[in-house]
């Protein structure tokens, strides 16, 4: 049997004020200096630009970390699930946006539970929505709490996930909102372009959201005419947020992959108006076997997601420069990168092999718990083991 989950956040807990060498692999570690340099610049960045910041907790699931971007001036968090959201509010998360779609009967008790719950410590509630029949059944659990909630009309601006059309659809849809002001309170709208922010290049991720602020204006000037007039326009990401900034037309930044980053956002083309961040999300991972060609580390795909792609090799002083290629559940496979048609050594048995993840949220969603490091990741020591509140999907 393995050990009950008691015992190895015993065990992990132990690791405070320990140097890295002790963290056991393949495990997911936060370099903290790095997180907070993340943090600072985003933070300066919103208030030069005077927008509100909210980050998408779905990215680290943790309200810890959302404690901090609080401090550091964020206007309260995103979470994309019910649960991350109870999650979030349980660790002391007050002011949250549901940035999704929920139907059923069950989840939208929840969400009326939990509107009521932060009302009465001075919080509040707010969800999006996309369908008249999801205004109705939302209209309808609220009728469980004297609490009203926040509820932002989405318009599809080119994800073609979800989302109103935008135009006259997304008029009628605000209007039926309003309509339900004794439980439902007309925010604004949710515009968010998640298939622009990896686009490779600045020029296709500038086009994307001018595209997508075409629309938004549009829509905008539809609303204004209909009385309806958004008090505020949510969304961006941390590979476009500067557009959406440069526009006008948003009041509110949802980036949250800057605090960590990951492998993916790492191969986009650097956009100079946005501040630069650096990768401070790891897997801290051990050689196991070599042979003449390659080496094999001991984490595999449960513990780095791999859906936008394998993860980076971080390249540190005296190693040799590495790739990744699949090595299933429990190894990945570290090839030499040729320079200048030389075949570098390989790492040696029991070398430690830091990972940049490919997509850092649903990687995240795979541990119970982040270990932050402070002093870098050869010669830092654990400052803290911090409990993922918000891992699973529920």
């Amino acid at each position: 049997m393995s050990a009950p989950p008691e015992a190895i956040a015993d065990r992990l807990r132990a690791l405070v004020g320990q140097g890295v060498d002790a963290i056991d692999t393949p495990a997911l570690v936060v370099d903290l200096d790095a997180a907070h340099r993340n943090l600072q610049r985003m933070a300066e960045f919103a208030a030069k630009h005077r927008l509100r910041l909210r980050p998408h907790g779905k990215m680290h699931k943790s309200a810890e970390f959302g404690r901090l971007q609080l401090r550091a001036g964020a206007v309260g968090l995103c979470a994309q699930t019910v649960g991350e959201a109870e999650a979030l509010a349980a660790g002391g998360i007050n002011d949250l946006f549901i940035s999704n779609q929920v139907l059923a009967a069950p989840k939208l008790r929840r969400v009326a539970a939990l509107a009521h719950q932060l009302k009465g410590r001075g919080g509040q509630l707010a969800i999006a929505v996309d369908s008249a029949e999801g205004v109705e059944r939302l209209a309808q659990a609220m009728q469980l709490t004297h609490a009203v909630i926040d509820v932002f009309v989405e318009v599809d601006v080119g994800q073609g996930r979800c989302g109103v059309a935008p135009g006259e659809p997304a008029v009628q849809l605000a209007r039926l909102v309003a309509e339900r002001s004794s439980s439902l309170r007309y925010a604004g709208l949710q515009a968010y372009h998640g298939g622009a922010q990896h686009l490779r290049t600045v020029a296709e991720r500038r086009a994307a959201i001018a595209r997508a602020a075409d629309l938004l204006r549009h829509t905008r000037q539809l609303l204004s005419d209909a009385g309806l007039a958004p008090p505020l326009v949510t969304g961006a990401g941390t590979g476009t947020f500067a557009h959406e900034a440069a526009s006008g037309l948003w009041g509110e930044l949802q980036a949250g992959s800057y605090l960590f980053m990951d492998a993916d956002y790492l191969r986009n083309e650097r956009d100079p108006a946005q501040p630069p961040f650096e990768p401070a999300l790891f897997v801290k991972s051990q050689v196991i076997s070599v042979s003449a060609d390659r080496a094999v580390c001991d984490a595999g795909h449960k513990s780095h997601a791999i859906d936008s792609g394998l993860p980076a090799v971080l390249a540190l002083p005296g190693q040799p420069p590495l790739e990744v290629v699949n090595g299933g559940d429990e190894h990945a496979i570290l090839l030499p990168l040729h320079s200048g048609g030389l075949l570098p050594a390989l790492p040696a048995l029991g070398d430690t092999v830091w990972l940049i993840p490919g997509h850092c949220d649903p990687t995240v969603n795979l541990h119970d718990h982040l270990i932050a490091v402070r002093g870098g990741l050869a010669q830092g020591r654990v400052e803290a083991v911090v409990t993922v509140d918000g891992r699973g999907v529920w």
